[in-house]
């Protein structure tokens, strides 16, 4: 497994790509206000131009050449203030079970510990993991459909099923991904030590 770390992006702050993840951040508590509210339509609508912009902010940050550091930390930020949005929202109004949202949060406060060293030893954030963006866009998948689950009918049926199983998937790989972070963040020094030779 190949340790790679994100140093490349640069100190630019103005940049449409950013200007989409404060957008998508903004969405946060509208979209948790929507679920809570039971409007879950204009929930459903929130999330998905949240997840476009997602999209259309990394596209344009690799097409215009404005990646940046600041873009490196929005981006996973909002992905992960939806989930725990998400989380809160289908807690409180019992769609979910009390155990996923500690399975989940769990997760992140484990993740302080290989972060915290990362920065620690001074070296730049974690790239983000292909396993850990397949397990956020699990989730992300997940919980709408759990959302639409809520309701009577066909397609709530089929929606519970199928968020329940995108739901399995995302938490197994979000601990995989955190597991493999762990592992990068032990090996930083000597991977550092060995291209330095």
């Amino acid at each position: 497994m190949g340790v790679t770390i994100e140093n490349e992006a640069g100190d630019r702050v103005w940049t449409v790509p950013n200007a989409l993840s404060l957008a998508r951040l903004l969405g946060v508590p509208l979209f948790l206000w929507l679920v809570l509210a039971h409007h879950d339509w204009w929930a459903l609508g929130v999330l998905v131009v949240a997840g476009a912009s997602d999209w259309l902010d990394g596209k344009l940050a690799r097409a215009w050449n404005q990646t940046s550091r600041l873009g490196a930390i929005l981006d996973p930020a909002a992905d992960r203030l939806y989930i725990l949005a998400t989380l809160i929202g289908l807690t409180v109004r019992h769609v979910i079970p009390l155990w996923l949202p500690i399975l989940l949060i769990s997760r992140e406060l484990f993740m302080a510990i290989p972060l915290g060293m990362v920065r620690h030893k001074g070296y730049g954030a974690f790239s983000v993991h292909f396993i850990g963006k397949a397990a956020t866009m699990n989730l992300l998948y997940a919980f709408p459909l759990l959302l639409l689950g809520d309701h009577t009918g066909t397609y709530a049926t089929v929606a519970k099923i199928t968020g329940w199983a995108f739901v399995i998937w995302g938490t197994g790989l979000y601990w995989w991904a955190a597991g493999l972070y762990a592992v990068q963040a032990y090996q930083l020094p000597e991977a550092y030590r060995v291209a330095e030779e």
